[in-house]
């Protein structure tokens, strides 16, 4: 048996949440490397003491990063056992990455918020992961 034997069409939906994050982590990796070329900010400088836009668009890209690590220990369980809902969560907070990215281009940190909702799209995959595992228990 292979794995799709245990998988639902469902689940579909999920791989292309998988594949819509990376996307976006692609999308916003080229952002940087494309503005610290315009700005000749030379490897290995995180940021930069004189060009507050770099700084904005690295810390977009980073800011993301720190959220995937919570973003994917919560979707995979929860995409396993309910593949539609996560997955709707999945690209809603996906999208959010996006519009967090652009506010933050803006060369205005504050507008980075217009995309700060999708993190309500991660405590809803933590309530989901916390019911699977108290049904895991039997208590649900």
């Amino acid at each position: 048996m292979g794995v799709s034997d245990y998988l639902r069409p469902e689940h579909g939906y999920a791989m292309l949440v998988i594949i819509y994050t990376n996307l976006m982590l692609v999308y916003l990796m080229l952002q940087v490397g494309k503005y610290r070329k315009k700005a000749n900010i030379k490897y290995p400088a995180m940021t930069s003491k004189t060009d507050h836009l770099f700084n904005c668009y690295q810390r977009a890209h980073h800011n993301t990063l720190e959220w995937l690590p919570i973003f994917y220990s919560l979707f995979v369980p929860s995409a396993i056992v309910y593949p539609v809902y996560a997955s709707i969560l999945g690209a809603l907070f996906v999208t959010s990455r996006f519009l967090y990215a652009w506010g933050y281009y803006t060369g205005d940190p504050a507008k980075r918020n217009w995309g700060t909702w999708g993190e309500l799209a991660v405590l809803f995959l933590l309530f989901m992961v916390g019911y699977i595992t108290l049904g895991q228990f039997g208590i649900v």
